[in-house]
């Protein structure tokens, strides 16, 4: 940002940016927003809640060059946990070795998260800065989900700097698969009870 007094969501939107809303017609509303101090930069209940149901996100980083990249993380609801108002963290399991995301970080700690819920058509956008840990048993203690079958092989922490719920539009609504058939079974032993209850009366 370009000064403790700039507006938090110009972590974002750059002079190149709002050149560009100018031309396009949106600066007013966004200039309205700005004035009453931009994005949130702390995680209140409502995100808090929404983190709490998060299966899978992306996480951008960029290295020296500004080269970018995003990574896919999933794993248990709740496995992206909130450490305080302005951290966010979780275990990094074991995968493909890369180390890609964590290169980028040690060169360049900027960093985003991309939260999207399918079934409830929402995505928050979360900007900030991060860094990877060594998985001591404490953090592992705080961050690893219980019985859950992975490997942690180090701890992501992410100190948020702003985020923003924007508009669900085009957001396919989709839904988990154990989420679908928790309905189905609940469905088909309503069903059963039902048609036991018919074929008593029946019997009558």
């Amino acid at each position: 940002m370009n000064s403790k007094s700039a507006p938090s969501s110009d972590i974002a939107f750059t002079p190149t940016v709002k050149a560009i809303q100018s031309r396009k017609g949106s600066r007013a509303t966004y200039a309205g927003m700005e004035q009453r101090g931009g994005w949130q930069t702390t995680i209140d209940p409502d995100l808090a809640s929404f983190i709490g149901e998060v299966r899978s996100f992306f996480l951008a980083t960029a290295n020296s060059e500004g080269q970018p990249y995003v990574q896919h993380r999933g794993g248990p609801p709740g496995f992206l946990r909130v450490i305080d108002r302005n951290t966010l963290g979780f275990a990094d399991f074991k995968g493909n070795r890369q180390f890609i995301s964590q290169g980028n970080l040690e060169d360049n700690p900027k960093a985003f998260l991309f939260l999207i819920d399918y079934a409830l058509q929402r995505r928050v956008k979360i900007w900030g800065r991060a860094r990877m840990v060594e998985a001591t048993p404490a953090l592992l203690a705080r961050l690893m989900p219980k019985g859950y079958r992975a490997r942690p092989e180090q701890i992501l922490l992410f100190e948020v700097e702003a985020w923003d719920a924007n508009c669900p539009q085009h957001i396919p609504q989709r839904f988990e698969a154990d989420d679908v058939a928790r309905a189905l079974a609940q469905r088909d032993a309503r069903i059963a009870e039902l048609e036991a209850l018919l074929a008593a009366r029946n019997e009558t």
